[in-house]
């Protein structure tokens, strides 16, 4: 079985990747290779973010790759957090706290319509490939369910009707935008039998 790195330490990405992967490819994390630098993420794009990552891997650890990114963009608050999903609240703050902030800018605010994406990054040899998964969706006026991570108690999609933090883990990942990305990435990968 193939070996890839995918660029993150975060357990509930690697285990919603490791999902969707199945046994095509084992997925390793930045602690496997030994890798626990704090990676710069200084784009203001999702695919440069997600470049970044990946290079920083394949440059220094010389492994394939792949590095996601990903923003909540909210249509009344002109695509913010966007790019800065992550630290919305602060350099310092938990999800939490973006939830809090969120609601907060978005108090008394009819329009709640919001989308999910995630841009992967790929390098594959010397190549590198981008993939972007998108989710349409909405801002609910509180937070639901228990699962999930970040700001998924909070963002329910079009589709279901229920936020992703109510979604057994396997639905969500065929509805969500990280999953929309991997499964393109796995495709790409699976046409040339990586």
């Amino acid at each position: 079985m193939n070996d890839i790195v995918f660029a993150t330490n975060n357990a509930h990405k690697l285990e919603e990747a490791r999902s969707i992967v199945g046994n095509r490819f084992r997925i390793r994390s930045l602690s496997e290779i030994g890798c626990h630098d704090d990676i710069p993420e200084t784009a203001d794009t999702l695919e440069g973010n997600a470049l970044i990552k990946a290079r920083w891997v394949k440059e220094r650890y010389g492994y394939d790759c792949f590095a996601d990114d990903t923003g909540l963009m909210v249509d009344a608050l002109g695509g913010a957090p966007g790019v800065y999903s992550a630290r919305y609240a602060g350099p310092e703050c938990d999800s939490a706290a973006n939830v809090r902030k969120l609601l907060g800018e978005l108090d008394g605010k009819e329009d709640r319509k919001a989308h999910f994406a995630t841009a992967v990054a790929l390098i594959n040899g010397d190549e590198e490939h981008v993939f972007v998964g998108k989710v349409d969706g909405s801002i609910a006026c509180e937070p639901h369910g228990s699962g999930g991570f970040g700001y998924d108690p909070v963002f329910v999609p079009d589709e279901t009707g229920v936020s992703f933090a109510e979604m057994a883990p396997e639905a969500k990942n065929m509805v969500s935008h990280r999953g929309r990305a991997i499964r393109l990435m796995v495709g790409f990968l699976d046409s040339f039998g990586k």
